[in-house]
């Protein structure tokens, strides 16, 4: 696992930046209602793609949560006052507080299954009846482009998949929600160059090849071996998934 506290210093500009955060938080807000009025971005992480939430629809009012705190002091710079650390597994809000709820980039980090329950569970808690949660799902197999570089990167071991859009729905109906949607964006500037990656196999990035292993030697000797180094291969694209919390059922009169 990264150390998060200390990629925060570097995490927007490894991660396409700007641009990659208005890609995401124009897909994002293309799945919630314009009626919404409060939003909570939980795992907000640097805030660059919160901050695009707030000032799209100047009536939102948006929250960011992150347990990092490199990431919260560096988001509340971008939201003042808006930013709390704490636990998206225990997150310190009353029930049905939000219109809407949104975890970008957060279900593949989680430990197992019971972690993205817990948050699934929480991310429900917390919304509104008639509001909106959107997750990013499959994150993984979006960075498999089909390059030369992935085929490199093919001979590595996998971790397991925590946001398989097939799971994520599945657990988001054992917490009452429904689909709503989705919609894809891309990843700007994040296509892979052999020789990035090759310096992120070194630094230890890729969390199932210790960086001294003779794996990663194998690895390595293989991507300083491909055309183009500073080449980036194409950008991923990612996919969102919108889950609707429904409005409880009307009571019907007891008949006399």
């Amino acid at each position: 696992m990264l150390d998060y506290e200390e990629e925060a210093r570097h995490y927007d500009d490894l991660r396409g930046g700007e641009p990659r955060a208005a890609a995401a938080a124009d897909a994002v807000l293309g799945l919630i209602p314009g009626q919404a009025r409060t939003l909570l971005d939980a795992a907000c992480g640097t805030g660059l793609v919160t901050r695009r939430f707030a000032a799209a629809r100047p009536g939102l009012t948006v929250t960011g949560v992150d347990l990092t705190s490199a990431m919260t002091r560096l988001a509340a710079t971008r939201l003042p006052g808006r930013v709390v650390r704490a636990d998206t597994r225990r997150l310190p809000f009353a029930d049905a507080r939000f219109d809407a709820v949104v975890t970008v980039w957060l279900l593949h980090l989680l430990n197992g299954p019971d972690e993205v329950e817990a948050v699934l569970a929480e991310c429900a808690r917390v919304l509104r009846p008639g509001g909106v949660y959107v997750t990013t799902v499959d994150k993984a197999a979006a960075h498999n482009v089909g390059s030369d570089i992935d085929a490199v990167l093919a001979a590595r071991p996998r971790s397991p998949v925590r946001d398989a859009a097939a799971d994520v729905e599945a657990c988001a109906a054992r917490h009452g929600l429904v689909p709503a949607g989705q919609a894809r964006f891309r990843g700007h500037g994040q296509g892979r160059a052999a020789g990035r990656t090759l310096a992120d196999l070194r630094r230890g990035w890729f969390v199932t090849i210790p960086p001294d292993s003779p794996l990663a030697d194998r690895m390595a000797s293989r991507l300083a071996a491909l055309p183009d180094q500073d080449r980036p291969r194409p950008d991923p694209v990612f996919t969102l998934r919108a889950f609707r919390k429904p409005p409880p059922r009307p009571t019907l009169p007891h008949p006399r």
